[in-house]
């Protein structure tokens, strides 16, 4: 394992991280016996930074859990998020902080974030509630050691953010087809030259560069280097800069892992040729030319009122344009609006309540209309009806 630096606070933070958010069995579905097996074996391998969070279904529950049982607490680094929208009052600010510590099972957090920041105008509502003075107290407490927060907001916002207060770490999702997104290199390199770490989510846009690229992007890695997997190129070109501190990554399973520890000896800065790098800038434009919706598959979007599967539909709309549309609708046929499901995206009533939760800021109500309209052309919405029938 790899280490680097973190100038605010003097730790040695391993190159990978455990993003904690789909371990084992998903959301609010954790799998112990797995997730326990595949922290420790982290551990062992030389992970020492697990990120988690207040609105991961089970996930602080499980991490403290493991970790309480094995006496691994001092082996790791925690990172966890304040749930800014549920913080009306000064007095949430504790009630949601000491829950987060019974849930881990800890008396201090390491790394901790105010959760999705997405511009200036949310760190001061949280001043205008007096979040300084309790991070002050916190801190002096030592009960937090280490203050920042994760972004999920425009370029000129994060550079306000970011001087804004005496942060001493932050997050961005960054990837080599988020260059120009939210943060994008430029926010990484600001944030880089003050010395604040940058801890970097979404390595692989939430897995669709490993699982949706299109064929002809694959076939052209493969070319490259016939061993190498689609998630070995992404992740060796964020650990070719100097500037991330931490990558997180959410593996949910030993083969996964395995091979992200593996891929983690080799994190140094400069670890890729040139002509690897041509590569990747001809891999992101062929992704960019057919992926539409910018969706990472989070689920902070979740549950829709009319229980709308927002996710998993735009994931099938994506697969319509990345591999072919018969491809797309066979999908979103099978596992998300059709035979399985009662659901129909004309159903959607424009409520907006999606779009208040989603960190990618997607126009969700308006891509839902465009997505309908490829997903279910009116011989679709026939045919499932038929095919309904006849189920029964």
């Amino acid at each position: 394992m790899q280490y680097r630096l973190d100038k605010k606070s003097g730790n040695k933070l391993s190159a990978l991280g455990l993003g904690c958010m789909r371990l084992p069995g998903g959301f609010g579905r954790i799998d112990m016996q797995k997730s326990e097996a595949l922290i420790m074996r982290a551990i062992e391998g030389g992970v020492n930074f697990f990120d988690t969070a207040y609105l991961y279904p089970g996930s602080e529950v499980a991490l403290g859990t493991i970790l309480e049982k094995n006496k691994a607490r001092e082996k790791v680094y925690i990172g966890t998020k304040l749930p800014l929208f549920k913080c009306h009052s000064y007095e949430d600010f504790d009630k949601l902080f000491n829950e987060e510590l019974e849930r881990l099972r800890t008396n201090y957090i390491d790394y901790y974030f105010m959760h999705n920041l997405s511009g200036l105008h949310d760190w001061k509502r949280l001043c205008e509630l007096g979040v300084e003075k309790w991070i002050a107290e916190k801190k002096a407490e030592g009960k937090i050691k280490q203050l920042g927060f994760s972004f999920h907001g425009l370029k000129d916002q994060f550079v306000k953010l970011i001087d804004a207060y005496e942060w001493d770490f932050c997050m961005i999702q960054y990837n080599y087809i988020n260059i120009n997104y939210q943060a994008g290199r430029d926010g990484l390199k600001y944030a880089h030259s003050k010395d604040i770490p940058v801890i970097i989510m979404e390595p692989l846009l939430g897995g669709r560069l490993v699982n949706d690229l299109p064929p002809t992007a694959v076939n052209l890695l493969k070319q490259s280097d016939p061993n190498a997997t689609s998630a070995s190129w992404a992740l060796r070109w964020i650990w070719h800069q100097s500037e991330p501190t931490v990558l997180l990554s959410g593996m949910s399973d030993m083969a996964q892992l395995d091979e992200n520890l593996a891929l983690a000896v080799n994190s140094e800065p400069e670890c890729m040729t040139d002509d690897e790098l041509k590569i990747i800038e001809k891999v992101a434009d062929i992704f960019q030319e057919s992926y539409k919706i910018p969706c990472t598959g989070c689920n902070y979007c979740l549950p829709c009122p009319k229980g709308i599967n927002i996710p998993d539909s735009f994931l099938a709309y994506n697969t319509s344009y990345t591999i072919s549309r018969f491809a797309g609708i066979t999908q979103y046929a099978t596992t998300t609006g059709g035979f399985n499901t009662t659901f129909s995206l004309y159903d959607c009533t424009k409520c907006g309540h999606c779009e208040k939760h989603c960190p990618q800021n997607i126009a969700i109500v308006e891509r839902i209309l465009e997505v309908r309209k490829r997903m279910e052309p009116l011989w679709y919405r026939t045919a499932i009806k038929i095919a309904k029938k006849v189920m029964k």
